[in-house]
C-alpha cells in the first residue's frame, strides 16, 4: 500500500531538520490524535538513515498497542527498516536492531543491553514525569551517561503535565529550586483553535459535538492529590446504580443513531457495573480494565462491529485507534487537561469509506485531495462524535482544542473558554458566533450568538430550564395489572401495569435475573415487605397480592420512553396530601400467562403503541424499553 504524506506531516519532519540546524535542545512536536504521528515517525527515521546510517535509534512508549503502530507503520513506509520490538506485552524481546521500539517498562532497568544510543523518539511524550526517579528519567539519565550527545524528541497530543505547566517549563520541586525538562522547545504545534479547526475543514478531522446532558455526575466532595481526583474517592463518588442507569437511559435516547460508543469510567468496579448494565438493557458491551482479562479480545470484538459499545478505566485513553467511534460517553470526571483531550481524541478520526476503490458499485474518493475526504467523510456513516459529558468536564477544562492548559504550582488557571447553546445546549468554544451543534432532529442548530454587551437582556430565568432536563410529573394510580412476562433469551419477569386516567407506564421486576436487574428487583420488594424477597418470578406473582399498591407515580416524562422515578405506597401524592383524601385506592389484577409467541412477535416490531394489532388475542408489545 503506497502512503502519500500529508502536507502537514511533511513539515513536521521537516520542522525536526530545522530545529537541529541551529539548536542543540530536546524539541516537541504537537499533533491532535488522529493526525498520524506515527507516519512522522517513520518518514523522520526514514530521513536520519538517509543521511546518517550508523545512527542508533529508540522509539520509546507505554502501550502496547502503540509500540505495534508505530513499527507497523514504519514497515509500511520502509519495508527494509533495521527495527526491532522489545516489548513484554507484545512477547517480542528484538535487541539488536538499529531502531528498537520498546516499552519503557520493558527496558527501564536494562540500559547496557541497548548499550550507546544516539537518538530516543518517545511518543506520549506528556507522560514523562519530571521527578528523576521514574522510569523515562532513569533510563534516558543511564543513556545520556552513555552518550553525552544524546538527543530527544517528544511527541504528543498534549504539551504539558497536571501541576507542572507546559511540557518544556523547568519543574519547581517541593524546595522551591527548578529541575530542567528533558524537552527544551516545541518545534512544532497544530494542538491549538486555528490549525486543529483547519484539520476538520480540509477533512483529515472530523467533529466532537459535545452535548449537555440531564445527568449530571456531582464530585463536591472529593478531595483532590496531585491536581486530580483521589480515584478511590471518586469512584465512590459516582458509582451509584440509580446514576448510572439513568446516565446511560438517556445516551441511548441521545446516541439511539451511533454506532460505535466508547465510554469512560470512573474505576474498574464502575466499569463492570456500566457494562452489566448496558447489556442488560440490550446494548452489546464490553469491558475492559486492569483487573479483567479479556482485553485484546474485547477491543477486537468491538473493533469489529460484534460489540456496540465498549467500557474501560484508565486503559483506552492513548494508544487506541478506532475511526468508527462516534459517540463518547464520559463518566469518568477529572481535573486533567491532558486526560480530557486524550479521551476526546478517540471520536475525531474520520471514518472513511470506499477510498479510492468503490464498494459494491459505490463512488470512489480521493484522500489525497480535500474534496475526496470530505465527500468520502460525508457519505459515511460518521460525520461526526456526539459527546455525553456526564462528568461536566467541559465546562471545567474546555474544548479539545482550547483546553484550560494545567498551570505550575502556585498559579492560577483560567476559566473553560466554552459557551453553551441555549436552542441546541451543545457546548461551543467562547469565538463561535454560528452554532454548528445538532438538533434532536440531527440537522445543524445555525444559532446565531450575539457578541453585543446585551447580557442582561439574553439572562432570563426561562433559559435556565430550557431544553433536556428532566420533567417530572405525578400521576395517581387508577389500577394496576400484574402478569408474568417472558423476553426471549432473558428469564421471566414480572411486568406491572399502571393505568393513570389515559395513560399506562409500565415497570419491570425481575427476581430471576443477576447483578444490576437481580438489586433492583431486591430493592423493590423491600420497599413492600419485610418478608425474604423471593427468587422465583412465580412466586413473586403469587404474593403480589399481599403487598400495598402502588397510588401515585413520579414519571419522567420529556423522553421517549416515559420512565418511572418513584412510587408512592401510602396515597399521599409524595406528601403533597392527607391520606384521608384519598380512597381505598386502586385495585391490582393478575393477568393469566401471556404465550411466549407475543415476546416474539414484539421483537420484530416497532414502538408500542394503542394502535398495534392483535395476534392471537395478544397485543403485540415492544420490548425495546425493557431494561433487561
Amino acid at each position: 500500500m503506497q502512503i502519500i504524506d500529508r502536507d502537514y506531516q511533511v513539515e513536521a519532519v521537516k520542522s525536526l531538520w530545522d530545529y537541529f540546524r541551529v539548536n542543540a535542545g530536546n524539541p516537541v512536536i504537537a499533533m491532535p490524535t488522529g493526525t498520524g504521528k506515527s507516519i512522522v515517525i517513520a518518514r523522520f527515521l526514514q530521513s536520519v538513515y538517509a543521511y546518517y546510517p550508523n545512527q542508533k535509534v529508540m522509539i520509546l512508549t507505554h502501550v502496547k498497542e502503540l509500540i505495534q503502530q508505530n513499527y507497523e507503520k514504519l514497515m509500511m513506509v520502509w519495508q527494509f527498516a533495521p527495527a526491532g520490538i522489545y516489548s513484554a506485552g507484545l512477547n517480542q524481546k528484538v535487541h539488536n536492531r538499529q531502531i528498537t521500539f520498546a516499552g519503557i517498562a520493558s527496558v527501564a532497568k536494562k540500559p547496557s543491553l541497548f548499550g550507546h544510543i544516539d537518538l530516543v523518539l518517545i511518543d506520549e511524550a506528556h507522560l514523562v514525569s519530571p521527578s528523576e526517579a521514574t522510569m523515562y528519567q532513569a533510563f534516558i539519565g543511564a543513556l545520556r551517561a552513555m552518550n553525552p550527545h544524546l538527543k530527544v524528541i517528544g511527541l504528543t497530543a498534549t504539551p504539558w503535565r497536571l501541576g507542572h505547566g507546559h511540557i518544556t517549563e523547568p519543574v519547581v520541586n517541593s524546595n522551591g529550586t527548578e529541575t530542567p525538562s528533558i524537552f527544551t522547545d516545541v518545534c512544532f504545534d497544530i494542538t491549538g483553535v486555528l490549525p486543529f479547526n483547519r484539520l476538520i475543514s480540509e477533512g483529515y478531522l472530523v467533529p466532537l459535538v459535545p452535548r449537555r446532558t440531564a445527568v449530571k455526575l456531582e464530585v463536591d466532595n472529593v478531595h483532590m492529590r496531585g491536581g486530580e481526583y483521589i480515584e478511590s474517592e471518586l469512584q465512590q463518588a459516582v458509582d451509584k446504580d440509580e446514576t448510572t442507569m439513568a446516565a446511560l437511559r438517556e445516551a441511548m435516547e441521545l446516541g439511539h443513531d451511533r454506532r460505535k460508543w466508547l465510554i469512560f469510567a470512573s474505576g474498574t468496579d464502575h466499569a463492570d457495573h456500566i457494562a452489566d448494565m448496558l447489556n442488560m438493557l440490550g446494548i452489546e458491551t464490553g469491558c475492559v480494565h486492569s483487573k479483567r482479562e479479556g482485553r485484546d479480545s474485547a477491543i477486537a470484538d468491538f473493533k469489529a462491529g460484534k460489540l456496540r459499545a465498549l467500557v474501560n478505566n484508565n486503559v483506552l485513553t492513548t494508544g487506541f485507534d478506532e475511526p468508527g467511534i462516534d459517540m463518547i460517553v464520559v463518566l469518568r470526571p477529572t481535573a486533567s487537561a491532558v486526560l480530557w483531550v486524550q479521551m476526546l481524541g478517540r471520536g475525531t478520526r474520520p471514518f472513511y469509506v470506499n477510498p479510492m476503490i468503490g464498494h459494491n458499485g459505490g463512488p470512489t474518493f480521493d484522500l489525497n485531495t480535500m474534496e475526496g475526504r470530505l465527500a468520502c467523510i460525508a457519505a459515511s456513516p460518521k460525520q461526526n462524535c456526539l459527546v455525553l459529558d456526564y462528568a461536566q468536564n467541559t465546562k471545567r477544562l474546555g474544548p479539545v482544542n482550547d483546553p484550560v492548559i494545567p498551570k505550575r504550582k502556585g498559579e492560577k488557571g483560567g476559566e473553560a473558554p466554552v459557551k453553551e447553546c441555549p436552542v441546541c445546549h451543545c457546548y461551543v468554544h467562547t469565538s463561535v458566533r454560528i452554532c454548528e451543534g445538532l438538533l434532536s432532529s440531527g440537522d445543524t442548530c445555525g444559532h446565531e450568538f450575539k457578541f453585543e454587551n446585551k447580557l442582561k437582556d439574553q439572562a432570563g430565568s426561562d433559559q435556565l430550564i430550557r431544553g433536556d432536563f428532566p420533567v417530572m410529573e405525578i400521576f395517581a394510580v387508577d389500577h394496576v395489572i400484574a402478569k408474568k412476562h417472558i423476553k426471549m433469551g432473558s428469564p421471566p419477569m414480572v411486568k406491572l401495569s399502571y393505568h393513570c386516567g389515559r395513560r399506562v407506564f409500565s415497570e419491570y421486576v425481575c427476581p430471576e435475573h443477576d447483578k444490576y436487574a437481580l438489586r433492583r428487583a431486591q430493592q423493590w420488594w423491600r420497599e413492600r415487605s419485610k418478608d425474604p424477597v423471593p427468587t422465583a418470578t412465580d412466586d413473586l406473582l403469587g404474593l403480589l397480592k399481599t403487598l400495598p399498591v402502588a397510588t401515585h407515580l413520579r414519571v419522567w416524562t420529556n423522553k421517549q420512553y416515559p420512565e418511572i422515578m418513584a412510587t408512592c405506597l401510602d396515597g399521599t401524592a409524595f406528601g403533597a396530601t392527607e391520606r384521608a383524601d384519598y380512597d381505598e385506592g386502586p385495585t391490582l389484577e393478575l393477568e393469566a400467562d401471556r404465550s411466549p409467541i407475543a415476546g416474539y412477535v414484539a421483537s420484530l416490531r416497532g414502538p408500542a403503541d394503542s394502535s398495534l394489532p392483535i395476534v392471537n388475542d395478544y397485543q403485540v408489545i415492544d420490548d425495546d424499553d425493557i431494561p433487561f
